[in-house]
Formats: structure tokens, sequence, C-alpha cells
């Protein structure tokens, strides 16, 4: 059984590494988050100027923190998709693999069966 295990999970990951360094390629983005807020530039060579920046540092802040809210509600809800699509394939690929290991081990058991009563039969 450990054996199968490690055999479906190495299975699993073989089959997943062709697509693996395509994505590495590309980076991921929540799509549905709209676009990244920028950092403003800070000027805080007088009074009016540092008092604008700590405005402009403020909506930036709460500007961040939305759309950081969202890419991670994002991020985990495809990463639960991703999940249960790998546990999904490793089920099929164990479900298969003991599917064999079944039929072989029915084989070796008919034919152990057959072979011990047919060697009684002959040493009498």
């Amino acid at each position: 059984m450990k054996t199968c295990l490690f055999l479906c999970f190495a299975a699993a990951f073989s089959l997943g590494v062709s697509g693996t360094a395509t994505r590495a390629a590309t980076v991921w983005t929540a799509s549905g988050c709209g676009s990244e807020p920028s950092a403003p530039a800070l000027d805080v060579s007088g009074v009016d100027k540092y008092n604008s920046s700590v405005d402009r540092a403020a909506a930036y802040e709460k500007a961040a923190r939305a759309y950081n809210a969202c890419v991670s509600k994002e991020a985990n809800r495809e990463e639960t998709i991703a999940s249960n699509e790998a546990r999904d394939k490793i089920s099929h690929i164990h479900e298969g693999s003991t599917a064999v290991q079944q039929r072989i081990a029915a084989n070796f058991t008919k034919m152990t069966t057959t072979l011990k009563a047919a060697g009684n039969k002959f040493s009498k």
C-alpha cells in the first residue's frame, strides 16, 4: 500500500511537471481585483508638501489594503480549486492502480490454488 501511494504521488507529480515550467514562467495575477494601486511619490521638502504626502500615503494604504484583501480572497479560491483538482486526479490514479493490484493478486491466488490442487493430485 505504501508503495502504491508513493507511485501514485510520483505519477501525479510527473503528470503535472510538464505544465509547471509554463506556469512558473508567468506571474499569477488576481485579474478580478483590478490593477494594483501604485505607491505615491512622497515630497517632504516643506510642510504643505509633507501634509499632501501624508494624505496620499493614507489613500494608498486604504487602496492597498482593499486590493490585498481581494487578492488574498481570489488566491484562496483558486488554490482551493487547484487543490481539489489535484486531489481528484490523485484519487483517479490511485483507484486505477488499486484495481490493477487487485486483479494481479486475484490472478496469483487463482494460479496458486490451481497449481496446489494439481500438485496434490499428482503427488498421490
